[in-house]
């Protein structure tokens, strides 16, 4: 039997790397249906021009996930200025484009500080809030986290596998609780950080070598109004575009399959990335700290 519609009306969101992007979209769409947000994220004159946007009850704060005190006082100026917490999601995400024998071990770190330990930190600092309302836990993992094969995206892909199993263990802990957990799931999706991306030669190369829909780059809207409606369905799976469903069935016969597709292309590739880097085209570094896209991205650095 399907769960009865669990309106956003009355209801506090707090979101993060809500700046730009999915986050910023999914804020506008659940202040329309009458929730109260909370944005957070890095980019404090970008969060208060998408707080204007939202309305008068929306509440916003400068915050980096990676900081547990920071997240606190976010949190509990959210609780202070709405009276409580109904929804988390932990969208707040970076990415870097480098092969591991390249990467900068700072980036590949700081990449599963972001988007792994952030996600718990944001869940952990909120959760008390949550379970009082008996509400819904939403991390943003990725497309990623089922087909990891692609070049240049082991830091990336790490961490949002790491997301989806810690989602799919919290779900299970706190169903007892009546709190729901779900997962967010996305392809390429048309945000800062999936620009940084195309800018790589190496990831130009491999995305060009991708075909059908699995290639395309679809808009932030897609994503927005996924998380949007799947929090009125406390849903299990949050997905964009819809065939990324499929893909998630399909996951123990698309895995491998990637994976020798992109074995074909790897010389190839790695030869194009030592091209770049050798003529200064690269600059290794993470791409998208004030929100969150899914892609491997690198040749620019993040904002701080």
């Amino acid at each position: 039997m399907a769960k009865p519609r669990y309106s956003p009306r009355g209801r506090t969101v707090l979101i993060t790397g809500a700046a730009r992007g999915i986050g910023a979209d999914a804020a506008r769409r659940l202040a329309s249906r009458g929730a109260h947000v909370s944005l957070v994220g890095l980019e404090p004159d970008q969060l208060a021009r998408i707080a204007r946007e939202c309305g008068a009850d929306t509440v916003w704060f400068e915050c980096d996930v990676t900081d547990p005190a920071s997240l606190d006082a976010a949190v509990a100026g959210t609780v202070e200025r709405t009276g409580g917490i109904d929804v988390v999601v932990a969208n707040a995400g970076i990415a870097a484009g480098d092969p591991v024998v390249a990467i900068d071990p700072a980036v590949f770190e700081r990449v599963i500080e972001v988007n792994l330990l952030g996600a718990w930190r944001t869940i952990r600092a909120a959760l008390p809030y949550v379970i009082e309302r008996k509400g819904y836990l939403l991390p943003v993992a990725s497309l990623a986290a089922v087909t990891p094969a692609f070049l240049g995206i082991s830091a990336y892909s790490a961490s949002k596998a790491g997301v989806e199993a810690f989602a799919r263990t919290l779900s299970v802990e706190l169903d007892p609780l009546g709190v729901d957990v779900g997962v967010a799931y996305f392809s390429w999706i048309a945000t800062d950080m999936v620009a940084g991306g195309e800018e790589h030669p190496a990831f130009s190369f491999l995305r060009s070598r991708m075909r059908g829909p699995t290639g395309k780059t679809y808009p932030v809207s897609a994503a927005g109004a996924a998380i949007a409606d799947g929090i009125e369905r406390r849903a299990r799976v949050v997905a964009a575009p819809g065939w990324v469903k499929a893909a998630l069935l399909l996951r123990g016969v698309l895995g491998p399959l990637g994976e020798r597709q992109f074995k074909r292309e790897a010389a190839e590739a790695l030869r194009v990335f030592e091209d770049a880097r050798r003529g200064g085209q690269v600059e290794s570094g993470a791409v998208g700290a004030g929100g969150h896209a899914d892609a491997a991205a690198a040749g620019r650095p993040a904002a701080p």
